[in-house]
């Protein structure tokens, strides 16, 4: 907008002390935030590292002592509302390459073909017990995955008689088929998952030669839970979590990403393996006549495992 009866040079030179005065307020201001920026920068790493190292609240774990023993009693839960089954049972491998690592859930979940399942048939097809080796390293681990009732938690008391998830391996879940078909003619069989005519599960962990160990563990005799009081039961039953999210093909990689992310951390050689430590044993074996990705596989100890190589991971 024009200024009438102001000349042009006078607009102008106020316009530039203007922008000046703008700047020199602008650095000042500059200066000022400067100060506290250590403490603004700080909480920024802060918030990033804890998204990094994001927890799934959902998922509960026994807390082990300094001997790495721990105990817990947990009740199985039934199916949730709209679904069929008790669990959800998926497949996941996780091991080290030069490019960082591989923790990805297994195409096989969905009876699909899978880059690292292919890779390890190659591997183990070729007869070289090296390469057997590191086959079985980069098998695939099973998982189920249940709603849990915390009914005893020494550890934590807190979260008693909250519903959580809990992923468990092959070990516990053949406690809970000789719980449903037991072995001898004396011995009631029972649905771990039934409100009323289940039963609590004493999860007790141990360190056996060095490695995380389930055997201890045993289901209690049948009981009603909370008395067989529907009201409670069916708003417990409310609360639990929907399964079905862990073999969602929506929530899976395709062949293709999977096969991408394959190369970038091994590179071109399928040979080459980093495989750190872990604190707990891989116990299952194959026999030369079949391949590492034709076995249900998996243990406890593989659960353990890669939660363990995630968080490795996460570092």
């Amino acid at each position: 907008m024009k200024r009438w009866g102001v000349p042009t040079d006078t607009r102008t030179r106020e316009s530039r002390e203007a922008n000046i005065r703008r700047h020199i307020m602008s650095f000042a201001d500059f200066k000022k935030r400067s100060q506290s920026s250590i403490g603004e920068l700080t909480k920024k790493i802060e918030e990033l590292n804890k998204k990094d190292s994001y927890k799934d609240d959902r998922f509960w774990r026994p807390e082990l002592d300094k001997a790495s023993n721990g105990y817990a009693v947990i009740r199985f839960l039934p199916s949730a509302e709209g679904e069929d089954l008790p669990w959800a049972k998926f497949y996941s491998h996780g091991f080290k390459g030069k490019g960082g690592w591989y923790i990805e859930n297994s195409l096989t979940t969905l009876g699909q073909k899978d880059p690292v399942s292919e890779m390890n048939t190659e591997l183990w097809n070729s007869g070289v017990e090296s390469d057997k080796d590191i086959a079985r390293a980069r098998k695939r681990r099973l998982h189920y995955v249940s709603n849990i009732l915390i009914v005893s938690d020494p550890a934590n008391p807190q979260n008693e008689g909250k519903v959580f998830l809990y992923k468990y391996g092959k070990k516990i879940f053949d406690k809970i088929q000789e719980a449903m078909q037991p072995e001898f003619a004396d011995e009631e069989a029972i649905n771990p998952f039934d409100f009323w005519a289940g039963a609590n599960f004493k999860l007790k962990v141990r360190k056996v030669a060095g490695f995380i160990n389930y055997d201890k563990s045993e289901f209690d005799s049948a009981s009603a839970l909370f008395d067989g009081e529907d009201s409670k039961l069916e708003d417990l039953w409310k609360t639990q979590y929907a399964l079905n999210e862990f073999t969602d093909p929506a929530n899976f990689k395709s062949y293709d990403e999977l096969k991408k992310r394959l190369r970038d951390v091994l590179g071109s050689d399928i040979r080459h393996t980093d495989i750190p430590e872990a604190p707990t044993a891989e116990s299952t074996t194959f026999n030369d006549n079949e391949s590492s990705e034709t076995r249900s596989g998996g243990t406890q100890e593989d659960t353990d495992a890669l939660t363990y190589f995630e968080r490795l991971a996460n570092e």
